[in-house]
């Protein structure tokens, strides 16, 4: 996809993977009445040990890269009597950093490229115990700027360079300062093994909607 384009210079791409529910799986949750507040769910999901075989497909609309299944629909899988919200909370933080490793392995085989550190921002960001989920299932270094609105950002830093506040775009980079770094902590062979059972769930959301 086209990244950008300043005047006189070349067109900048991008490889963009888009997943339609992140964000918005936390404020499912909230609507199930399930949680009060999104920062109830880091110590929701740490008060268990795991999510007891649960998984959580959030594709509520579909689901996006690397599947790009508009009929999929949302699943849970795995509930057993002894599920409980807390399971279905970690279950809804951990399909996030799965859905994640979904789009960077199909990015690292387009590209060639070995993920080795992976900057994230937006609100979920803020989410300590997703940072470091993330870390461990995609098994590299997540990185969280100082700033992490970079949305509202990249328009600030557009608007700034077409007025000559900032020179060129290393000036920008200078001013990007690293919040927080998350090392990876869990062994590969669980992450893949976790990993694997997202596999299989997602299976199970695929080309569930049908039309009358």
């Amino acid at each position: 996809t086209i990244g950008f384009q300043r005047s006189g210079d070349e067109v900048k791409y991008c490889l963009e993977g888009s997943i339609f529910m992140t964000g918005a799986a936390i404020e499912w949750l909230e609507d199930m009445e399930l949680i009060d507040d999104a920062a109830e769910t880091a110590d929701m999901a740490r008060s268990v040990e795991g999510t007891d075989g649960v998984y959580l497909v959030p594709a509520f609309t579909g689901l996006g890269a690397p599947h790009w299944d508009g009929r999929a629909r949302g699943t849970i899988v795995g509930m057993t009597r002894g599920t409980r919200k807390e399971h279905i909370v970690r279950a809804t933080l951990e399909s996030i950093a799965y859905q994640t490793r979904d789009v960077a392995e199909a990015m690292e085989a387009d590209s060639g490229v070995e993920t080795t550190s992976l900057r994230v921002d937006g609100g979920a960001v803020k989410n300590n115990y997703l940072c470091q989920l993330q870390a461990d299932i995609i098994q590299t270094e997540i990185v969280r700027p100082v700033v992490d609105e970079t949305t509202a950002l990249g328009s600030a830093y557009a608007a700034g360079l077409a007025v000559g506040y900032w020179s060129d775009l290393d000036s920008l980079r200078e001013n990007w300062q690293v919040d927080r770094e998350f090392d990876v902590q869990m062994e590969q062979a669980e992450a893949d093994r976790l990993y694997s059972r997202w596999d299989d769930a997602v299976e199970r959301s695929l080309d569930w909607a049908t039309e009358e």
